[in-house]
């Protein structure tokens, strides 16, 4: 059994605690809960107590002793931080694209011509098992190096059944496997492929009928996503995918109005889903439905910045009443990026949030997103001892010192993974 660890004396201890029961919306995403010269005893992979570091020292004075010391001193200790928007499991890489971008071409364009989506889905039918494995878990590696303990894995780049559960497959393996925990995704309505081109109904009728059916058998994925925009699905066919999704008991995620306003948000709504994601065109309507129907925005600030193109308006989205999460995204496309703590930084300078709110979007806010707020997301006695200290000395700072990363120590599950910014 793994020593107790205790976290002593930092400069600020940013708990997020108090929203475990439903995301933070409105004014509360800037309480943090800050405890300053704060300390925090994990033991058996959970937080056990977390107060100042006086009222732990007297708590403890018996068992000092027997503890895994870290000294934060100088230092921002917060929980994990949580992705719960990836396309980890991949393979290959579009680079060529991003020249293409430089010179005037679009997102939609490139898919069109065969690049994009269908790109990567081709290297990804062609990379076996292993292959797939060997690359994801790289990025794995790079994600809890930039502080992250958790993150939601897509499939969608398979397209087939045999392919789209090859990639969940690899995403269990590392559940089990890495230290980081992932929480996977169905997302085989991610594009109409190239084979279907023009018989995309026959396509979202194999996705309902096998893709799904045989997921949720083999228990593969928690959630099940659709990417509707004009010319990939539309509100229709999304409603027909994510309905069938939930008679299986996936719950409904939503790619959502990224490129034009298609009523994404508003069907995200109508369903009830966790979540809706991208956002950029996302109507005043659909904003307003959203907050009345609980569904968390999830915005991808990298997504949009890579791409050249206008943020999401966080800004409106939170003081509408919208719960906001942060995620980079990851993918081979339009967001090749590990860094959580760079779309923070985007999430401030880009979409008008605070420091305190890009904070809370990237963990609390996060957790509820994936559906694991009651275990992660905080630093509150009962959970996951799943914690980062950055070598900063508090969150504004954090923000203020933008592209750099800042992680120093990172605890999953009550051990440390990464120390002086490596990996243990």
């Amino acid at each position: 059994m793994n020593k107790p660890v205790w976290i002593r004396h930092a400069s600020q201890l940013a708990t997020l605690a108090g929203g475990s029961s439903s995301p933070v919306t409105g004014a509360r995403m800037n309480e943090l809960s800050i405890i300053e010269d704060g300390s925090v005893w994990l033991e058996n992979g959970v937080i056990e107590r977390v107060g100042t570091d006086a009222e732990l020292a007297s708590a403890y004075r018996e068992r000092a002793h027997e503890a895994v010391i870290i000294d934060a001193a100088g230092k921002l200790v917060t929980p994990g931080l949580i992705d719960p928007h990836t396309h980890l499991v991949h393979a290959g890489s579009r680079q060529n694209e991003f020249n293409m971008r430089l010179n005037g071409a679009t997102y939609m364009e490139i898919m069109n011509s065969g690049g994009g989506i269908h790109a990567t889905t081709a290297a990804t039918r062609q990379a076996t098992h292993e292959q797939l494995y060997a690359e994801s878990k790289r990025r794995l590696d790079q994600f809890l190096l930039h502080g992250v303990t958790t993150v939601e894995a897509k499939s969608g780049y398979g397209l087939t059944l045999e392919d789209e559960l090859k990639q969940l497959e690899v995403a269990k393996k590392l559940d089990e496997e890495h230290p980081v925990d992932l929480v996977s995704t169905f997302m085989g309505a991610h594009a109409v492929p190239r084979e279907y081109k023009d018989a995309p109904d026959a396509f979202v009728d194999l996705v309902i009928e096998q893709m799904i059916p045989e997921v949720a058998r083999r228990k593969l994925a928690v959630f099940n996503d659709v990417f509707c925009e004009r010319g990939v699905f539309t509100p229709e066919q999304s409603r027909r995918i994510l309905e069938a999704g939930m008679r299986h008991g996936l719950l409904p995620k939503i790619h959502a109005d990224e490129i034009e306003p298609y009523e994404g948000a508003e069907l995200a709504a109508s369903l009830g889903a966790v979540s809706a994601d991208h956002l950029l065109r996302a109507s005043d309507r659909g904003i307003e439905l959203m907050a009345e129907a609980g569904v968390i925005a999830v915005l991808l600030p990298g997504t949009a910045f890579f791409l050249m193109a206008e943020s999401a308006n966080g800004r409106k989205m939170i003081d509408r009443g919208v719960a906001v999460a942060l995620s980079t995204d990851c993918n081979p496309g339009s967001s090749p990026t590990v860094s959580l703590p760079l779309i923070m930084n985007l999430g401030c300078l880009k979409m008008g949030m605070t420091p305190a709110e890009v904070l809370t979007a990237a963990t609390i806010n996060a957790a509820h997103a994936i559906r694991r707020a009651h275990e992660i997301g905080s630093i509150e006695v009962g959970k996951k001892a799943d914690i980062t200290i950055f070598d900063v000395p508090d969150f504004m700072t954090l923000q203020y010192r933008y592209g750099v990363n800042h992680v120093d120590t990172v605890i999953k599950k009550g051990t440390v993974v990464v120390a002086g910014g490596r990996l243990v």
